[in-house]
């Protein structure tokens, strides 16, 4: 064998080496990135025991049925899981209402959409000296959160109890669309997480349910529940990804692993009546 076809070879197998190494490593990297797109993280603000439980039985099933490992992320405010959204940080949230979801998007120059429905948590309206809403007299009191978001909410509620009509067309609204009051209510606006504490003062009190239960407030003192109608839709809980991501199959999979019959199993045993499975609501 001459020097020159020494070398040929010994050339030939270099680049079969070179070029089966590249092979390997790109199969390893697709590998990889195939096991990479199945996991799916989901971020939530304040884990509880029951949104874990929830969770985990969605987890399980995404799993087994879609091949999708779903991972939990949890936030300790609302002003981050959005951004983590659109960032690319996390793949989804679940966490907030469309209502929010508006906000936020008009705020922050869009970016984050819902792909599936979870559950609404209606609100009521609280009364410690009247039982019933037919009880409630001409200028009476009523305490509403005095935020955009939930004083809007809280007029609706109003609006479906028969006491007022507001102006047509608008999802936000304030004291300013009210276009009848037949009872001459006497709307007081106080801080959202002093609704609960003033129910005493006045005679009667719209309460997030945040604020409800360390009020003391329960089903003794509830004289209204707000329905599940059209008005309500827009504070369906949801969940979200990037504007883009809607089709993904790992991300719808996530949202169909959630909409089951034993959700809403777990759902009533952890809150009862107090929060309603949506997915399948009609509005």
């Amino acid at each position: 064998m001459t020097k020159k076809n020494k070398n040929i070879i010994i050339g030939l197998i270099a680049i079969a080496i070179i070029g089966i190494a590249g092979w390997f490593s790109f199969s390893q990297n697709k590998t990889t990135n195939n096991k990479k797109s199945h996991i799916v993280t989901v971020g939530i603000v304040s884990s509880t025991k029951a949104k874990q439980d929830i969770w985990d039985h969605a987890a399980a099933l995404a799993k087994k049925k879609y091949g999708v490992t779903i991972k939990i992320k949890s936030f300790t405010d609302y002003n981050q899981p959005n951004s983590a959204v659109k960032d690319g940080d996390i793949d989804l949230n679940a966490f907030q209402h469309y209502a929010f979801l508006k906000a936020w998007n008009k705020a922050n120059h869009n970016g984050v959409v819902a792909i599936g429905r979870t559950e609404i948590n209606p609100i009521r309206l609280y009364s410690k000296k009247y039982h019933q809403l037919s009880q409630l007299p001409s200028g009476a009191t009523i305490a509403v959160p005095n935020d955009a978001t939930n004083e809007s909410r809280a007029l609706f509620v109003l609006k479906n109890a028969g006491f007022i009509k507001l102006r047509p067309g608008k999802d936000l609204v304030t004291i300013a669309d009210i276009v009848q009051n037949p009872k001459k209510l006497k709307i007081k606006e106080v801080s959202a997480d002093q609704c609960g504490r003033v129910v005493s003062s006045v005679d009667a009190a719209v309460v997030n349910n945040d604020f409800a239960r360390p009020a003391g407030l329960g089903k003794k003192e509830t004289i209204f529940v707000e329905p599940v109608n059209k008005d309500s839709l827009q504070w369906v809980n949801i969940i979200c990804t990037r504007k883009g991501e809607e089709n993904n199959k790992d991300y719808q999979a996530v949202v169909k692993a959630y909409q089951t019959a034993e959700t809403k199993a777990l759902i009533k045993k952890y809150y009862g009546d107090a929060t309603i499975p949506a997915w399948d609501v009609k509005f």
